[in-house]
């Protein structure tokens, strides 16, 4: 039965929407702002209450009697990891709820807990209408939550991260947990269906394991488009068209890249520096000191030709004087 807290919840986030869709996207950027250190203080102490059980150390003593370890096995968490995560300045209770305050939990508690829509309405209805195009909504209604893909107990945003070796590792991850796990892909796959090979898929692609260390699955199978979409391509629609990443005009640049693109060419003059700093990627990747490299040997090659004229028509004029 929805509660009054619920239907609330629910009118709070239709009116974000309905107030995102008139407004000018900056005033829905996000910000990573300090988090006072007296509320961080509370956070943490609340979190290690959680921590206490739900972590291997917790399994290996259960802080409270008559624990089901079979189940707090299934929810252990890496304290460390979770709070280098996006959600590490939350608490815990803030999307488990009251009814994990306190041990036992609450009955029925795990259906109160909150979605992600509850924090994140505007995205989620974009992000919707593009996921409902996917393969992966298409084929497996019902399925597959946000949190199949993005755990929000570890996962970080792009440009946190930085460096695009550890985005393409984790974003990567999301994909291959389930692509490279028999296990896993039969939780979510329709019946009967045997997990494809991943190499003999992509054997049309030279070097692929080289490719899945240095760029992302969501690059070739997903669409064009200013931001990352949700809309996962079926193979038969993924993108094979090597030129769209080797070139000068690498999809790359608005891509995996796009958070380094802007301060690299407000410092350097030209874009492809965040492609080289991160790996060498063919037609793509420029490097600005060899080009002044070059453009110096031509100066100076041309200099010393138009130099070596000079003399010579000098050492002429001269010559045909003394003749006289």
């Amino acid at each position: 039965m929805i509660t009054i807290c619920a239907i609330l919840r629910r009118m709070a986030q239709a009116a974000i929407v309905a107030l995102a869709l008139g407004s000018s996207p900056a005033a829905f950027a996000e910000e990573s702002k300090p988090v006072d250190p007296e509320l961080l203080a509370k956070i943490t102490k609340s979190n290690n209450e959680c921590f206490a059980c739900h972590t291997k150390a917790g399994l290996k003593a259960p802080p409270q009697a008559g624990m089901d370890l079979k189940k707090l096995e299934a929810a252990l968490r890496d304290p460390d990891t979770f709070h280098a995560s996006n959600h590490g300045n939350m608490e815990c209770k803030t999307c488990h709820g009251q009814g994990y305050a306190k041990y036992p939990h609450a009955e029925g508690a795990a259906q109160q807990i909150s979605p992600c829509s509850e924090c994140h309405a505007v995205k989620v209805y974009k992000i919707e209408q593009q996921w409902d195009k996917s393969v992966h909504a298409q084929k497996l209604k019902g399925k597959m939550t946000c949190n199949s893909c993005h755990d929000p107990h570890l996962a970080k945003i792009a440009s946190k991260l930085g460096d695009p070796k550890l985005i393409v590792a984790q974003d990567n991850a999301m994909c291959l947990d389930c692509h490279n796990s028999d296990l896993a892909f039969s939780k979510l796959a329709p019946d009967n269906r045997k997990r494809p090979d991943m190499d003999a898929l992509h054997s049309w692609l030279p070097n692929t394991k080289v490719h899945w260390r240095a760029v992302r699955c969501v690059e070739c199978h997903t669409p064009q488009a200013k931001t990352l979409s949700h809309e996962i391509l079926a193979k038969d629609k993924a993108e094979k068209n090597c030129v769209n990443c080797h070139s000068s005009d690498s999809a790359l640049r608005t891509r995996l890249y796009r958070h380094l693109v802007q301060a690299e060419e407000n410092q350097y003059g030209f874009i492809n520096t965040a492609i080289l700093k991160s790996s060498y990627v063919i037609g793509a990747t420029r490097n600005q000191f060899v080009d002044w490299g070059i453009l110096g040997m031509a100066a100076a090659t041309v200099g010393g030709l138009g130099l070596h004229g000079a003399i010579r028509m000098v050492l002429s004029i001269l010559r045909r004087r003394n003749r006289k």
